[in-house]
């Protein structure tokens, strides 16, 4: 019989979050720092808006733009907390999670053979999805002693002829690096000086620590030539209710509508009725998160660099990415046998793109207790191979 898969889908690996996560699934005891997911649950304010719109029948499509209250408070808020305008009516897209948004972004301006620029280490599905399109990804190294920041130097290495657009995520998954707006700056510079596109994806924005984030589309030069993705998934713990959004020019969002309505059709009208929700009155605690989050933060990198395990302290998302380069094991083989021996999972920098190698991500999105009890464990793990 014919080989009926295609070469690329073929071609595509796994996801290396998702192996270490599914073998946890399958053992007792497991404190699981390997999915990037809030262990809060969602605000009840967002919840109660949600159940009630069911009550009263709200179970139809929406428009594939996304419902205009919920793209009206979106201008808004990015207006407000990030000082970008969109218009709401021809700049907006709800999408379902930002992982769509990010491959709709991508299909619409990545022709085959197009070179995309990839801010690493990164998320898992940014490589695949360039592949996907028939681009080219091109790995662009954040190192650690530059914070994990993506400076101009180790960008301008990276372009050729054929480079067509950069991906970068800030703050980062899995660093927790952030972008000042110096470094922006310098980057813009040479976006501009190539014409080049940016496509940045802003899903931890709100878990900034140190000082507020900044977005390179306020930057007048980068204006036009930015898609900014967000959702709600990290900062509202929002995970499971699948609503994004993709903000552009109008010439690129009417282009990635067409893909979008074709692939999706429209975001959960019980999401968007969520997501508006959320933006009204969600902020108290989303706040109190963040607040927590700081407190995992500094408990568990200090806990780390206690016990070896270098650190940097990141200063946004909630990811620990310390080297395990001192252990004389490969970043690999620290996860497979610290979930083998002590039950605590945790995702190999390898998995997130080559220059993750030598590091681990550990996601600190887990309570106090358990962020405790996990760093006892790593340190009789380490004993052992000592």
């Amino acid at each position: 019989m014919r080989d009926f898969v295609s070469k690329r889908a073929r071609a595509i690996p796994p996801s290396g979050i998702r192996k270490f996560f599914d073998i946890a699934q399958t053992m007792e005891d497991v404190i699981s720092l390997g999915v990037g997911e809030p262990d809060f649950v969602t605000p009840w304010c967002v919840c109660e808006a949600s159940i009630y719109s069911i009550e009263q029948g709200s179970t139809a499509y929406t428009s594939n733009k996304g419902t205009p209250r919920l793209r009206d408070s979106l201008s808004r808020y990015l207006d407000t907390r990030f000082s970008t305008r969109y218009d709401p009516e021809e700049e907006i897209i709800v999408t379902c999670g930002v992982s769509e948004a990010v491959d709709v972004a991508i299909r619409t301006v990545v022709d085959p053979g197009d070179e995309v620029l990839v801010a690493e280490p990164c998320y898992v599905s940014y490589n695949p999805c360039v592949s996907l399109a028939g681009g080219i990804p091109v790995p662009v190294l954040c190192r650690a002693e530059d914070e994990f920041r993506l400076t101009a130097d180790a960008l301008a290495e990276s372009i050729t002829p054929r480079t067509k657009a950069l991906i970068a995520n800030f703050p980062n998954n899995p660093t927790g690096g952030v972008m000042q707006e110096a470094d922006w700056h310098a980057i813009a510079d040479l976006l501009v000086d190539h014409d080049l596109l940016l496509i940045s994806d802003e899903v931890y924005a709100e878990l900034t620590y140190d000082g507020d984030h900044f977005s390179p589309a306020r930057i007048p030069e980068l204006r036009d030539r930015t898609i900014t993705l967000n959702g709600f998934s990290k900062a509202f713990a929002m995970t499971g209710w699948r609503i994004g959004y993709l903000c552009a020019p109008p010439e690129i969002t009417a282009a990635a509508l067409k893909i979008h309505q074709y692939v999706a059709l429209c975001a959960p009208v019980m999401g968007q009725i969520a997501a508006y929700e959320a933006l009204r009155n969600g902020e108290d605690e989303k706040d109190a998160m963040v607040r927590e989050y700081r407190l995992r933060r500094n408990l568990f990198v200090d806990g780390l660099n206690k016990l070896g395990l270098t650190c940097h302290v990141p200063k946004g998302a909630f990811y620990a990415f310390p080297s395990v380069e001192s252990t004389g094991m490969t970043d690999v083989e620290f996860a497979e046998g610290l979930l083998r021996e002590q039950h605590v999972a945790v995702v190999p920098g390898s998995a997130l793109g080559p220059s993750g190698a030598g590091h681990v991500r550990c996601a600190y999105a887990v309570s106090r207790d358990d962020l405790k009890e996990a760093l006892s464990r790593m340190g009789t793990f380490l004993g052992s191979i000592k």
